[in-house]
């Protein structure tokens, strides 16, 4: 849920279909051939030369409808000074001291899962160093060393003694979701299966502009080698119109374009094969062209209300009109290129596996990735504590959140239409928050 730099997403645009809404959701659909509807396979005919793809609807399950949400009543962010215009990390920001551990009144059974998606991430905790300003390498060290033999059973009381909480900024939380989508595919293409799904080419390169300027540190452009020129590499209308056919980068061949472009808004997802087996694909790149969400724009033009605008309802919109539908997905220029996974999965920015119910994806410029955090909304279903593990394009800024909730039709009636605010409070060790609250 990216990841604009190296993010799996799992997310990495899977991380929120409107760049200020709900709505990360894929969909499910019968898989052409044997045992499907009975209606002929259709492959789209190849586009002109310079002409995107045609969008052909596929036979498809019911889309179904977002899950009503459970109402809640959020705690209030804690009182804090305006955040200066040009803030661009959570120091920046200003940090608060928050309330104690044991005040927040997390489950044992959240408490569990939460330290068991936290064990998993200490290897790359303490790898990495944290674009937030908030914690340094070290601060990782005693907590790491005791989470790997701490009793699950005592769980509240490990994250009790190592962590203490703090806000960042206002605290003001806005939380959507996403889930592993699982869409019609097949390794190779037939009639039925023409949508390509690309590995990542060879000449996708990435410059670390920090390499050329101090002010550019953490600053990271993509694009390609042109005659002596570095120029920006193909968009999404290219690409649909054939700029890297011939190359032999198929990954898998997806049923239906829709299915697929929601898909690659999530960053990872399954193909299910024409024989029933499942092959799992996860994020490996993007062409370095900004997300654009889609629904959001549907909203401005006054094409989708807003009860309209979660996944389901902008699957609906797709594919009630296939001309109109193609165009508005080639307004989002961001293309996201993907690889086989053969081991556990989905997998976040991190580099280990995201947990239904327990990761969540963040801006790592204002939460160290694997930092436990803490959510109080206006749903239920999130609130809680849950683990920074994951990243995404559209997840930016302090108290911006992607949660994510595995995977089948449950997951994506919750993730589809997704969309609550609140307050958020992140859990930091406590040697960071004796060097930023000294006189805490």
């Amino acid at each position: 849920m990216i990841r604009l730099a190296g993010a799996p997403r799992a997310r990495l645009f899977r991380l929120a279909l409107l760049a200020a809404f709900p709505l990360l959701s894929g969909c499910v659909s019968v898989i052409p051939g044997a045992g499907d509807t009975g209606r002929p396979a259709v492959s789209a005919p190849a586009p002109s030369p310079g002409q995107p793809r045609p969008y052909i609807p596929r036979p498809s399950e019911r889309v179904g409808v977002a899950v009503q949400p459970i109402t809640a009543t959020p705690r209030a962010p804690l009182a804090a000074p305006a955040v200066p215009a040009d803030a661009a990390t959570a120091t920046a920001s200003g940090v608060i001291a928050g309330p104690d551990f044991a005040s927040l009144g997390i489950s044992t059974e959240q408490a569990v899962a939460a330290l068991a998606a936290f064990r998993i991430s200490c290897p790359a905790i303490q790898r990495r160093t944290d674009a937030s300003g908030l914690t340094q390498t070290a601060d990782w060290t005693e907590s790491c060393a005791a989470a790997a033999g701490w009793a699950d059973g005592d769980a509240s009381a490990f994250f009790a003694r190592y962590f203490g909480t703090v806000q960042i900024g206002t605290g003001a939380a806005f939380v959507t979701g996403y889930y592993e989508p699982e869409i019609a595919a097949s390794r190779t293409k037939r009639p039925g299966y023409d949508v390509p799904i690309y590995r990542r080419p060879a000449d996708l390169i990435e410059v670390d502009l920090g390499q050329f300027a101090d002010d550019l540190k953490g600053r990271k452009i993509r694009g390609r080698v042109d005659g002596s020129s570095f120029v920006r590499y193909h968009d999404r209308t290219a690409i649909e119109s054939g700029a890297l056919e011939g190359r032999g980068l198929e990954l898998a061949w997806a049923a239906d374009a829709a299915e697929f472009f929601f898909l690659q808004v999530q960053g990872s997802g399954r193909l299910r094969l024409p024989d029933g087996a499942i092959m799992r694909i996860g994020y490996d790149g993007q062409n370095g062209r900004g997300y654009v969400g889609i629904g959001k724009l549907l909203l401005d033009r006054g094409e989708l209300e807003r009860g309209q605008a979660s996944m389901q309802g902008i699957l609906d919109y797709l594919r009630a009109d296939p001309a109109r539908g193609a165009a508005v997905m080639n307004e989002n220029p961001s293309w996201v290129f993907f690889r086989e996974l053969n081991g556990p999965g989905p997998l976040g920015a991190l580099g280990v596996p995201v947990t239904a119910r327990v990761s969540v994806a963040a801006d790592p410029k204002y939460v160290p990735l694997g930092a436990p955090v803490f959510l109080s909304l206006d749903r239920a279903e999130p609130n809680g504590l849950w683990i920074a593990q994951d990243t995404g394009g559209a997840i930016k800024g302090a108290n911006r959140f992607d949660s994510f909730w595995g995977a089948g039709e449950e997951a994506r009636a919750i993730a589809g239409g997704m969309a609550a605010r609140g307050s958020a409070l992140l859990l930091l060790p406590r040697a960071s928050i004796a060097r930023l609250l000294p006189e805490g």
